[in-house]
């Protein structure tokens, strides 16, 4: 089943591309903003909220603390749950000014080293963390988010109740490392216009005679 999700997955990875490299080119702290304004909207709107930061001069952790509040959460409207987001980044930022952290630096330590680093900021977990390691510094990493989790679950390759780890680590048995962040892209992409939280196209979807759990059977 793993090889076959690779085999399907892989169709995807021209369409990510331009995504892989616009993340890249992201500073660290772009990129990190970007994946908590990610978080229960897509990426469209990501993308109008970033442009809102950007406009407003509030991509970096000076800028967010020299902003009043209420602008912040302005800029993110668009991106649902704006107040809780704000919040959120104006946190991270203060943490990040008053320790005098540099995320570069961070991210120039030992991956393990540099995960938990990265995990004792506010509101960063595993996800983030990985998100950050593996466009940034080129770990090898896999970052499991709700849409790679579901279509892992859903495909039997973990037990429902799997946790973040356990779902990384058989992801990334099969995946080789130079895919590995064109393949992220791409099953979230596969779990949210096929393998979808609600109504998944079973009857399109390419793995549903091999699926346990598809309602479309050829």
């Amino acid at each position: 089943m793993l090889n076959k999700l690779l085999e399907v997955v892989r169709s995807y990875y021209e369409q990510v591309k331009p995504i892989e490299d616009r993340f890249k080119r992201m500073s660290t702290f772009e990129l990190l903003v970007g994946t908590i304004i990610s978080q229960n909207t897509n990426w469209r709107n990501v993308e109008r909220a970033m442009a809102n930061l950007r406009d407003r001069g509030l991509l970096s952790p000076e800028g967010v603390l020299r902003a009043n509040p209420r602008e912040l959460e302005k800029a993110l409207r668009v991106a649902g749950l704006y107040r809780v987001k704000a919040a959120r980044i104006r946190e991270i930022a203060e943490r990040i000014v008053s320790s005098g952290l540099s995320l570069d630096d961070v991210l120039r330590l030992r991956w393990s080293e540099a995960r938990a680093k990265l995990m004792e900021l506010p509101a960063v977990g595993y996800k983030t963390a990985d998100i950050l390691l593996a466009f940034k510094a080129g770990a090898p990493v896999i970052p499991v988010d709700t849409h790679i989790a579901r279509v892992s679950k859903r495909l039997g390759l973990v037990e429902r109740g799997a946790g973040y780890e356990e779902v990384r680590a058989v992801l990334e048995s099969a995946v080789p490392p130079n895919e590995r962040n064109l393949f992220h892209l791409a099953l979230i992409r596969f779990g949210r216009e096929v393998c979808k939280a609600k109504n998944p196209s079973c009857d399109v979807c390419p793995l549903r005679d091999l699926c346990p759990s598809s309602t479309s059977k050829p």
